[in-house]
């Protein structure tokens, strides 16, 4: 059977049953904040599947600098195709690039570095508009009354234990049901990082299911 995922209006009206606080104090507004908190917290914990992303453009010529994507988290890997050759640039520190190409020499890139926050630069400087292919964490999605999210259609608990910790820990109380969620958010969070970092990177063609070891002592 299919389970429907759950509605914006239904989320904020379940956070407001578990906290027995009405809209008065938890506002609409509040609320929402709270849901962004927790969905960049598990971001920031676990590299999951429904954020990573592809963005793909040309160098221009004779420019080392590549911008990049204006939803960027956090880069995972750049590529760039020369003739029939798909390479991946290897990553260096901006001190790196200015010692290998102090002249800024033109050529196939083989090399990247962090510039700033909107750029990354390469070395050799680009002698033609190669294709390059951007490979990177995006900002987590918001769940809003327009949007649903991998997170809210099929990690409801998560997001909303994370959501209970941040309403606790607002109202300043009571400690015992702070723990209460917290321990359960850890616990979802941990049994999430398992199954995105874990299960899904896995082929069991290739690796097998996982396995727990058996200590065996000597005789």
């Amino acid at each position: 059977y299919f389970i429907m995922a759950i509605t914006y209006t239904n989320f904020l009206t379940q956070v407001r049953n578990y906290t027995e606080v009405s809209s008065t104090v938890l506002s609409d507004t509040l609320l929402d904040q709270f849901i962004r908190n927790t969905e960049l917290a598990i971001a920031g914990a676990v590299d999951y599947d429904d954020l990573r992303k592809f963005s793909n453009s040309t160098f221009t010529s004779s420019n080392r600098a590549v911008s990049l994507p204006g939803d960027l988290l956090y880069l995972r890997a750049v590529k760039i195709t020369s003739g029939s050759s798909e390479i991946f640039l290897e990553k260096r520190d901006q001190t790196f690039i200015a010692e290998f190409n102090p002249d800024g020499d033109t050529g196939v890139p083989k090399y990247y570095a962090n510039y700033n926050d909107k750029n990354i630069i390469v070395a050799p400087t680009p002698s033609s508009a190669l294709a390059i292919q951007i490979q990177y964490v995006k900002n987590p999605p918001h769940f809003d009354s327009t949007t649903s999210t991998m997170l809210s259609d099929q990690h409801e608990n998560l997001l909303l234990y994370g959501v209970l910790v941040e309403c606790f820990s607002y109202l300043k109380g009571p400690q015992d049901m702070y723990n209460l969620y917290k321990t359960r958010y850890d616990t979802e969070l941990q049994a999430f990082a398992l199954e995105q970092m874990g299960s899904r990177r896995r082929g069991q063609y290739t690796d097998g299911t996982p396995r727990t070891p058996v200590p065996a002592p000597s005789p």
